[in-house]
């Protein structure tokens, strides 16, 4: 099983610091950094015009019953 800790902190010295993880000395964990700020998913999509008249197409097509794909889970 794969446990996820998400934290958010600040480099201080060069060194980065996790709070208190409750996990157990000796456990082996992989550490991740991503530096940068955060993106919004809806600013991306929203970024070009491109982008912008692909989603309201998309948005127009999902109220198409018509144009709906249903998928019975037990086929895949």
């Amino acid at each position: 099983m794969i446990t996820a800790i998400r934290e958010h902190t600040v480099v201080r010295n060069g060194v980065i610091q996790i709070p208190e993880t409750n996990l157990p000395d000796g456990t082996e964990v992989e550490v991740i950094v991503l530096v940068g700020e955060e993106s919004d998913t809806t600013d991306y999509l929203l970024s070009t015009d491109a982008n912008r008249k692909h989603l309201e197409r998309a948005l127009e097509d999902a109220k198409d019953p018509s144009k709906r794909v249903y998928v019975d889970v037990t086929d895949l």
